[in-house]
């Protein structure tokens, strides 16, 4: 748990190059117009033109120059100073205007100094956080009056069940306890990473809710999806770029998403 946060920072700053050139990223595709925002997100959030929206742990700042192109003025936050480099290439690049920022989650409000419209927090990210109600209470201190944060998440219940099949519980849903993984890859194919450990903290649901309630949040809808972006298990079937359980059979949640607002 001392260690966590520079354990990951090493694999993430490994992992930059490798989803910069990947096909999962397509940067290319992005620089040619393309948008790798979620419909669903685009339609939760709604028009964003003229509002100021903090992307937290964005990463090398796709989701984050997307909202830009529909108008938003954007900053983006990651731990990863390499991702970051990327993200500033990448807003130089395509010529839009955005401010990327190094620093910790946690330490957000300090080290951005500003204050927004919307938080907005995409898939893959509460996993590499410890304390939930610290970041609830982070995103707080981010939030204009009458903002709100947006969560787009991969649902914990898949967790539960076997890598292969999807169908068999393995895992226990309630640990909490922190994961060390050793894993050579990455999820974006099958280069090696230099470094190839991981600390991830697993949270429920309730956990998210409760923190963000907690925090002083009104949360406005809470929604489960059936489909995921990548064919996480074997069984699962691509329509439309998403992956869902083939017609017929029974489904489970495979993603969520969550609006919270400030009082």
């Amino acid at each position: 748990m001392d260690d966590y946060l520079r354990i990951n920072e090493a694999s993430w700053n490994a992992r930059v190059p490798i989803h910069v050139a990947s096909d999962f990223y397509d940067v290319a595709g992005f620089k040619a117009g393309r948008s790798p925002l979620r419909a669903f997100e685009l339609a939760e959030i709604g028009d964003v033109a003229g509002r100021r929206l903090a992307h937290l742990q964005c990463h090398f700042g796709l989701d984050t120059l997307s909202w830009a192109r529909l108008g938003a003025e954007v900053t983006g936050l990651d731990f990863s100073g390499a991702a970051i480099e990327q993200a500033r290439s990448l807003a130089a690049e395509c010529g839009l205007p955005a401010r990327f920022v190094t620093a910790d989650v946690y330490d957000a409000p300090q080290a951005l100094g500003e204050t927004y419209d919307i938080v907005y927090t995409g898939l893959g990210a509460l996993v590499w956080l410890p304390d939930l109600t610290r970041w609830a209470e982070t995103v707080v201190a981010l939030l204009n009056p009458g903002g709100f944060l947006y969560l787009a998440e991969f649902h914990p219940f898949q967790n539960m069940l076997d890598d292969d099949t999807g169908t068999r519980v393995v895992r226990d849903y309630f640990n909490r306890e922190a994961q060390v993984w050793e894993y050579p890859y990455t999820y974006t194919g099958d280069d090696v990473l230099e470094y190839q450990t991981s600390v991830q903290f697993d949270h429920g649901v309730g956990d998210v809710v409760s923190a963000i309630a907690a925090a002083g949040l009104r949360v406005e809808f809470l929604h489960e999806h059936d489909h995921t972006l990548f064919r996480r298990f074997a069984g699962l079937v691509e329509s439309d770029g998403a992956y869902r359980w083939p017609a017929g059979a029974p489904r489970i949640p495979l993603m969520y998403s969550l609006r919270a607002s400030a009082r």
